[in-house]
């Protein structure tokens, strides 16, 4: 039911939205002559990896710093593109991916391998469902970028902010139904009016007196031991059943 729900949507609103879509290609590439569309890796339901589709926001020649995630005022993001992504228009051709099967309408939002790799065996239940263009945690952390301030974002993200993030996931896997889908997509469309507050979060680091001696600034999780998942594997958590998800925190949504 919810697959048949996610096609007939994703075609009514690329249809729809076809002259925006248009606009907006046009307005990236004058912007930034090159690539119209980033592809990046992302991975899905049963931990299969695939290639998320967002309208480029981020300058082609990129002489800073190369994270995973974006920062507030990161240099590397163009004038269309921070207006792209202010306004979540950057995640439009998404639906693609929706038609293709790789994302839901409604769902966890994909993570990169990297990050997915260091997953508790709880956390990996969210990979029982498809990722979601939105979801709840997209709700609470709608303006995620203003959260990563610090001299050590990329750490401060995976530290604090994706186990707050992957907590209220749970908690929509616990739930899903298409009634709730629908309270998420209502959820969504308030907080581009109004965000909704981000959940507690322990402190930047650097905000912490011992903070240069207890924590180094990491390296690239992509030179950390353990990334990705082997090819063609199955996360052991994604493979059990509904029936077997612990009971998650529940949050007032």
């Amino acid at each position: 039911m919810k697959r048949l729900i996610d096609i007939v949507f994703a075609v009514f609103f690329l249809v729809l939205l076809s002259p925006l879509l248009l606009l907006l290609a046009a307005a990236v590439w004058i912007n930034d002559p090159g690539p119209i569309i980033y592809r990046g890796p992302r991975v899905g339901r049963y931990g299969r990896d695939f290639r998320i589709l967002k309208f480029r926001s981020m300058r082609v020649d990129q002489s800073g710093a190369k994270r995973a995630i974006t920062i507030e005022n990161d240099p590397r993001v163009t004038a269309v593109g921070r207006f792209l992504r202010g306004t979540k228009l950057d995640e439009l051709p998404q639906l693609f991916n929706v038609l293709k099967g790789d994302m839901s309408l409604v769902g966890p939002r994909p993570e990169a391998p990297d990050y997915v790799a260091r997953y508790t065996p709880e956390q990996r239940l969210i990979l029982n469902v498809r990722p979601g263009i939105t979801g709840l945690s997209q709700v609470y952390f709608r303006n995620e970028e203003q959260l990563l301030t610090g001299r050590a974002p990329e750490f401060y993200y995976f530290d604090a902010i994706m186990p707050a993030k992957l907590t209220i996931d749970l908690e929509y896997v616990r739930r899903q139904s298409v009634l709730f889908d629908i309270k998420v997509l209502i959820l969504t469309a308030i907080s581009l009016v109004r965000p909704f507050p981000v959940p507690p979060l322990p402190p930047m680091l650097e905000d912490r007196e011992t903070a240069k001696q207890e924590t180094p600034v990491p390296p690239p999780l992509s030179q950390r031991p353990g990334a990705g998942y082997p090819p063609a594997s199955r996360p052991e958590a994604a493979q059990r059943p509904a029936s077997s998800f612990p009971a998650a925190t529940r949050h007032d949504y």
